[in-house]
């Protein structure tokens, strides 16, 4: 599975994203700050697609599949940032669930952020995307698997690893950052297991 901040309305566009989906055929695509223009992606590709803006922005979460989700995605509302109210789509794929985060700035608002995630999920779960944190997640039972490289460039000059991947009761058996195209972010690929 892939997960990428797209950059809304400025970053990757959605030849990008095909170009991503034919290159590597992910099992599942998490975006962030994805807009209505990624709606268009089942209609190239086929596969099941869900999106939720996060309240009051033009832009949120969405998830592309191949295969058919295990019920509809559903969205959990999260603790407010200073700026950004923030929301999480959490998808059943069956095996196990996957939860995509856009998480907010706060390095302590996030980690909340992450522990109401984790409560509400099964056993068998991974929390992935631009977790925008720095440093240990805090989140008991949970393992950070994401691979350990840079995954933006603050102000184009900082790196720093925000896009995550956190999971309980499966097994990783690869992580890797790929190519940003005109994102500010890597998207970031992930292999589980149960």
């Amino acid at each position: 599975m892939i997960s990428w901040n797209l950059l809304h309305t400025v970053g990757a566009d959605v030849a990008q994203v095909l170009t991503l989906i034919r290159m590597k055929k992910p099992d599942l695509l998490l975006m962030q700050e994805a807009t209505y223009e990624m709606d268009a992606l089942p209609t190239s590709l086929g596969g099941h697609y869900a999106r939720v803006n996060l309240p009051g922005r033009h832009h949120g979460l969405a998830a592309w599949s191949p295969h058919p989700l295990h019920g509809p995605p559903r969205s959990l509302q999260l603790q407010n940032g200073l700026v950004v109210r923030r929301v999480c789509q959490i998808l059943n794929l069956g095996a196990f669930s996957v939860a995509n985060v856009h998480l907010s700035h706060g390095q302590m608002l996030n980690r909340r952020q992450l522990r109401r995630i984790a409560n509400i999920l099964p056993p068998r779960a991974a929390i992935l995307g631009d977790c925008n944190m720095l440093g240990a997640p805090l989140l008991p039972g949970f393992q950070d698997v994401g691979a350990r490289l840079p995954t933006h460039r603050m102000s184009g000059v900082v790196p720093l690893r925000l896009d995550r991947c956190f999971i309980r009761g499966l097994r990783c058996l690869d992580a890797d950052v790929l190519s940003p195209g005109a994102s500010d972010h890597h998207p970031l690929m992930i292999v589980l297991s149960v």
